[in-house]
């Protein structure tokens, strides 16, 4: 209808013409023209990206079950934590991926969800003034898969590693971590039958390993 009304031309008198104009530079039509389109897309964009964030919350606390062992994609759930924690490492760390093929496995996905993004957070918040890199690994041994999550952060001295899955430990500054974390992951690793484990180098970097069985002894499984 714009266009329509701009190929008309000046049809009324002149100081009706200069009325129209000079309220056209007021609000900035031209402009508006322009923008209008590009906002739009914009927000298109944004629709999709909330979309699939609501996807991803679903797939990571896994809302619409009632917390049953069923079968489920590691590798889906890893991303699907990346994607939650996305802000959280977008000015500190880039994120590698070395996944190898993985069977589906039983477990609590939502629980293992929760280990996924502990170990990836306290990457994150492991570096140092630098912008880092954070690997996620992903492999299978036997009847185990095992995920990795490695930083290029500041590590954990040999006095501390003994201590890091301990209730309440944390080296986090006072008000800013509860030292649940590590200790709930740990929790969460055992009732599935599996093992966390880490190493670290100072200055160099640490490495969280999760192993996990593929299938559950539980009586009756």
């Amino acid at each position: 209808m714009l266009d329509a009304y701009q190929t008309l031309g000046p049809s009324q008198d002149r100081e009706t013409v200069a009325r129209l104009e000079q309220l056209r530079t007021d609000i900035e039509l031209d402009f508006l023209l322009e923008d209008i389109p590009v906002l739009i897309r914009e927000s298109k964009d944004g629709i999709g990206r909330v979309g699939q964030i609501v996807k991803d919350l679903k797939d990571f606390s896994r809302v619409d079950t009632n917390q049953q062992w069923q079968w489920a994609n590691l590798q889906q759930g890893i991303e699907s934590t990346l994607n939650i924690v996305a802000s959280e490492l977008k000015y500190k760390a880039d994120v590698v991926r070395e996944y190898q093929a993985l069977p589906d496995i039983e477990c609590l996905p939502s629980q293992i969800n929760q280990v996924i993004m502990n170990l990836v957070v306290n990457a994150a918040q492991a570096m140092g003034a630098e912008r880092g890199t954070i690997t996620l690994r992903t492999g299978q041994a036997q009847d185990t898969a095992w995920i990795e999550v490695a930083d290029t952060g500041s590590g954990i001295a040999a006095d501390t590693l003994q201590k890091i899955f301990d209730p309440f430990f944390t080296t986090k500054p006072v008000g800013q971590g509860t030292g649940l974390g590590l200790s709930l992951s740990y929790g969460i690793v055992k009732k599935h039958g599996g093992d966390i484990s880490v190493r670290s180098e100072p200055g160099v970097g640490t490495t969280f390993r999760v192993e996990l069985p593929l299938r559950q002894s539980r009586p009756g499984a």
